[in-house]
């Protein structure tokens, strides 16, 4: 299994970033994706969830900002990130499952400057 996210950078607060998450190596159509991030000295924590059937879920301080989504064919999902925040600055990652183990994309820079 193998999850390649991109898409991160450098942008001033109130920018925007679409962050991709390759996967390969799965049934890609049945799994469940989420985006995580880790602030610099904070524990990992969720940012957002899709099922196979695009049933999302968001953390509260990313509603109506973010947006998951879903592209079966292509076999990748995507973290559109609207109006961003200084608080926003974090390493990205992409997750799934396979097999009841978790597997862990490498990471993506986003940060946010005021």
């Amino acid at each position: 299994v193998q999850l390649q996210a991109s898409g991160g950078g450098l942008v001033q607060a109130g920018g925007s970033l679409r962050l991709s998450c390759a996967a390969s190596g799965i049934n890609f159509g049945i799994n469940t994706f989420g985006w995580y991030r880790q602030a610099a000295g904070k524990q990992r924590e969720l940012v957002a969830t899709i099922t196979s059937n695009r049933i999302t879920n968001y953390a509260d301080s990313m509603k109506g900002r973010f947006t998951i989504s879903r592209d079966n064919v292509k076999r990748a999902v995507y973290l559109q990130m609207n109006n961003l925040k200084p608080e926003d600055t974090a390493v990205y990652y992409c997750n799934t499952n396979h097999r009841d183990r978790p597997y862990w994309g490498q990471g993506t820079q986003v940060t946010v400057s005021s």
